[in-house]
């Protein structure tokens, strides 16, 4: 009996060899292609053309392969399905219980088969994609899967959604738990979720179609809002090593820490003018006291980012007592009536900006699995944080004295900051842990990895060779065909960049043009957001307190615009049509910003800096989207990294649109919100013209 069943199974082994995904010859098409690319025989268009219609043709046989096996396993669960009726009328029925239990996991089993046969399809996919973009260097792999995927008809939606196999899961798992207890006094799984208890295979089948899915999500979105540089050669050893440098509460220390940071960024801004005024300064000079801080902030992304090549913990530390110095420089500038000691409190500030190591923290200490809700995270505590910076300030309503030194609504954000960073460094020393640091030469290769696969493979009875090669090998008709496990951990394609220069030179035009873009709405928003108090007191006399609630009510609409985007409109319309009508609302929203002829109005300037907040955050979640994925590999880890290059476009932006404000002030507080408004609309206006000129690149 035993040999037949294996007789069985390797005869069903053979039967499904024919639908799996034609790894070697679309490698040797692929080597074909160049060959003929470089005689001047074909053309690239009918290059991509062609092979898009090989693996059309691929994946459809895999589809309708997958279909014809799904409905094999749904015709055996209506037949145990009958037994199952009957069987639960009997008063005797225990024996046949158990055989019926072993009859479901017989096809818990077989579906498991299935998802494997997906799974190594899927791979077979992604490595020949990997390989065209590689040979050719084109963006095909973002082109093929998004113009698929997105298809009322789409196949290649088939594999990666497998909505027939949820439903054959949901068969067995709610069967196996009604027979559990064969009185029929069982728990249900729709009715008490929480108190049943799956069978094991039942979790096996769950895991396999976990790590299938490809669906769109708000964690995702997010995370790519953070754009934490995700390196996607990473080995299955180089997870265990993350794994084992992951500690909860450090993630949560720097997640801690971006919320302080852009509290402490935010909180200052309704009372920028006034403090200034106060010091016997001009009122525009809150450009240059919130600006002062994103200068320093250039430099410090640059050292942060190095420093935590070697060490996450002593950086952390640094930041904490630099901002813990500057904040208190800051609230000290009042009693020593000095706007020096003001700018360098500020100065101390943007040093100790650690942003730069809170990204790398997550991306190199945090295992997969649960990166993207970490770097949700990170995007939600500087949504936080910069919401709740200008709510504070409405707290701060007073004015006394300890000893010498003033407390009032000026002096008191520095105080107040400057406790919460103390009490930060304090439970930072206490309770971060310092990861170990990474021995590459402990660093499985990628080939080994596939080897670990084909072994499972084999030992389950449904591997299928043309998929995985080790070595190099002479093709049928003279081609050279090489692996691309060898190819992938290639020190080339792996190697991080040294310097500033030579990240620069791995920027395609469409990353340059996704960075001016960057620039472009950071520069908006800071300059929305920095000189908001000089003009509404000028224009609308409002008071410092309605100055920080209209703040704040702009940083809350952060988060729940990023649901609507992350969850509906990502899925509806391609990343670059968004990008592009994102563009052209700020530039709506920038027109409707200025004062011209008739007199400046409240809903004016509320609706216009409503529209331009909130496309501007439209429009950073998409590109930095949309980076993520054209920017080089190399720059996903590494001092000058591709998180740096973001950081240091948007931190550039600041630094001029604070400048702008100060220099506009020489033309008087009338002429403020009209001067600063055309660079900004100029900018715009670039930023659209070379979205369109490289929109044909974007997938």
């Amino acid at each position: 009996m035993v040999a037949f069943g294996k007789k069985l199974k390797e005869s069903k082994i053979q039967e499904w060899q024919g639908y799996y995904i034609n790894y070697k010859l679309l490698k040797k098409k692929v080597n074909r292609y160049a060959q003929q690319l470089e005689i001047g025989a074909q053309d690239h268009h009918y290059v991509l053309k062609d092979f898009s219609r090989m693996l059309d043709s691929q994946i459809e046989k895999i589809v309708l392969f997958l279909l014809e096996q799904q409905g094999q396993l749904a015709n055996r669960l209506c037949d145990l399905r009958q037994q199952h009726d009957v069987i639960l009328q009997l008063s005797n029925g225990g024996s046949k219980i158990c055989e019926l239990q072993e009859a479901y996991r017989g096809v818990g089993h077989d579906l498991l088969r299935l998802l494997f046969f997906v799974e190594m399809n899927a791979i077979g996919l992604r490595k020949i994609l990997k390989k065209f973009d590689k040979r050719f260097g084109y963006r095909f792999t973002n082109y093929y899967v998004k113009t698929r995927a997105n298809h009322p008809y789409s196949q290649l939606r088939q594999v990666f959604r497998h909505v027939g196999i949820g439903a054959v899961v949901g068969a067995i798992s709610r069967n196996l738990a009604d027979l559990q207890d064969h009185q029929g006094n069982y728990v249900s799984i729709y009715d008490q979720p929480a108190l049943s208890h799956p069978d094991p295979i039942v979790h096996s089948i769950k895991a396999a179609v976990n790590k299938l899915s490809n669906s769109t999500n708000f964690l995702e979105f997010l995370g790519k809002h953070a754009f934490i540089m995700q390196d996607d050669l990473r080995s299955s050893s180089e997870d265990d090593v993350v794994e084992q440098r992951y500690h909860f509460m450090s993630l949560l220390l720097n997640l801690v820490n971006t919320f302080l940071y852009m509290v402490n960024t935010y909180i200052i801004v309704p009372t920028a003018d006034d403090y200034s005024l106060s010091l016997g300064a001009a009122a525009t000079v809150c450009g240059v006291v919130i600006g002062s801080m994103a200068v320093a902030q250039v430099f410090s992304s640059v050292y942060f980012s190095a420093w935590s090549n070697r060490s996450y913990l002593r950086p952390l530390v640094f930041s904490s007592i630099v901002l813990l110095i500057g904040n208190t420089l800051y609230a000290l500038a009042y009693d020593l009536n000095s706007i020096v000691v003001l700018l360098v409190g500020r100065l101390f500030c943007g040093l100790g900006s650690a942003r730069a190591v809170n990204r790398r923290y997550i991306s190199d200490c945090v295992p997969h699995k649960l990166r993207m809700r970490a770097s949700a995270g990170f995007v939600s505590a500087s949504a936080l944080g910069m919401a709740c910076g200008p709510a504070l300030a409405c707290l701060f309503q007073t004015d006394f004295k300890i000893y010498k030194l003033t407390f009032n609504q000026e002096t008191l954000p520095g105080w107040i900051m400057a406790i919460s960073w103390l009490i930060y460094l304090l439970w930072l020393s206490i309770s971060f842990r310092e990861p170990p640091q990474e021995i590459k030469q402990d660093i499985i290769p990628q080939e080994v990895r596939a080897g670990t696969v084909v072994n499972y493979a084999v030992e389950n009875g449904i591997t299928q060779p043309l998929l995985l090669n080790t070595e190099p090998k002479q093709g049928e008709n003279g081609d050279q065909e090489y692996d691309d496990g060898e190819e992938e951990s290639c020190e080339k394609t792996r190697k991080p960049v040294t310097s500033i220069l030579s990240a620069y030179r791995l920027l395609t035009p469409s990353v340059k043009v996704q960075l001016l873009v960057y620039f472009m709405l950071k520069y908006a928003m800071e300059i929305l957001l920095a000189e908001a108090s000089v003009i509404t007191a000028y224009y609308f006399i409002w008071s410092t307190n309605s100055v920080a609630i209209f703040l704040a009510c702009l940083g809350l609409t952060v988060l729940p615009v990023n649901i609507i985007v992350g969850t509906y409109i990502s899925n509806m319309f391609e990343e670059r049509q968004v990008l592009l009508a994102s563009e052209i609302m700020v530039l709506i929203g920038i027109l409707l910003s200025f004062h011209i002829g008739i007199p400046y109005s409240v809903p004016q300037y509320v609706g216009s800096a409503l529209i331009t907040f909130v496309s501007a955050e439209v429009l950073e979640g998409v590109n930095l989207s949309l980076l993520s994925r054209v920017m080089s590999s190399r720059l996903s880890r590494g001092t000058y990294n591709g998180g740096l290059l973001s950081t240091e476009a948007g931190t550039l932006a600041r630094v001029i649109a604070d400048g702008t404000i100060t220099l506009s002030g020489y033309f008087g507080v009338a002429k403020l919100l009209n001067a600063t408004l055309v660079p900004s609309l100029f900018i715009c206006i670039s930023s659209i013209i070379a979205t369109c000129f490289t929109y044909n690149s974007l997938y």
